[in-house]
């Protein structure tokens, strides 16, 4: 029998599917894997921004982590939305259990919009606690300064946030370049746990349909090393997949559209 791989997302629910469990699920089904949930928030929310914030309370959290884990054999999983860091603090308590379990953190803290979604005070645990767990870490350039405190406005500055992070920990670090100054192209820093520094380099695609892509970069990560691949090439899998998501434009509502999950197989079949 072949063994289909389990990878699990712990994030915020997007009622406008272009993000969070949603654009995660999505993501899984286009690279084979089956995909499974833990809901940490629900949330009103289109393209033009989220209207509501409802957490899922933390013991209903636990509940359905006990519940994926004792039937399920999860291969890879990664995270989006925590809310706060008493979230943080529980998944990060949860998963010392199965540190042998690729983990992806996608350190959420702002929408496409602008509104917060990560208390100020949270980010000091996703910075201490959790982002050390990481198998891999996918911060943008924001997150990455905030998680660093190091304001970043060259290349070199990204190296230097970079090895922050691998100092507190996180053993592969993923700083995108799509909010760098440079208006031609979004090139990606990847530092491999063996040291190596890897520049993935793309061209800026100029459009305002990108809602969800931190989620799907994020996600598609991590359902290529739950198949075993390994971090770069799952890493380069991912930017090649969200980079054809984004040039594939849906024209989906009035705001920041969301990406086109189904993109990559399309242009590669």
């Amino acid at each position: 029998m072949i063994k289909v791989p389990q990878v699990l997302t712990i994030a915020g629910s997007d009622s406008g599917g272009g993000a969070g469990i949603q654009a995660d699920l999505k993501t899984f089904q286009e690279r084979d894997v089956f995909g499974m949930s833990v809901i940490t928030a629900i949330t009103a929310q289109n393209t033009m921004g989220v209207q509501s914030v409802h957490p899922v309370p933390v013991e209903m959290v636990k509940a359905q982590w006990e519940s994926i884990f004792s039937d399920f054999t999860v291969s890879a999983m990664k995270t989006g939305m925590l809310v706060n860091g008493d979230y943080m603090t529980v998944i990060a308590d949860a998963y010392r259990d199965y540190r042998t379990v690729p983990l992806v953190i996608d350190p959420v803290m702002i929408a496409k919009g602008g509104h917060s979604l990560m208390e100020k005070e949270a980010i000091t645990v996703m910075r201490d606690v959790l982002a050390p767990l990481a198998t891999v870490i996918t911060p943008n350039i924001p997150e990455a300064e905030a998680l660093t405190d190091v304001e970043i406005v060259s290349k070199d500055d990204m190296l230097k946030a970079a090895y922050i992070l691998r100092e507190k920990g996180s053993r592969n670090v993923v700083i995108k370049g799509g909010h760098a100054l440079d208006e031609e192209h979004a090139d990606d820093l990847v530092v491999l746990e063996d040291g190596r520094q890897i520049w993935l380099n793309a061209p800026r695609v100029n459009t305002k349909e990108t809602h969800g892509t931190g989620c799907t970069f994020a996600a598609c990560i991590a359902a290529e090393l739950g198949k075993g691949n390994t971090v770069e090439g799952a890493v380069r899998t991912a930017k090649a997949f969200i980079l054809a998501a984004i040039r594939n434009e849906l024209h989906i509502g009035h705001g920041h559209g969301p990406t086109n999950h189904w993109a990559y197989r399309k242009d590669h079949s």
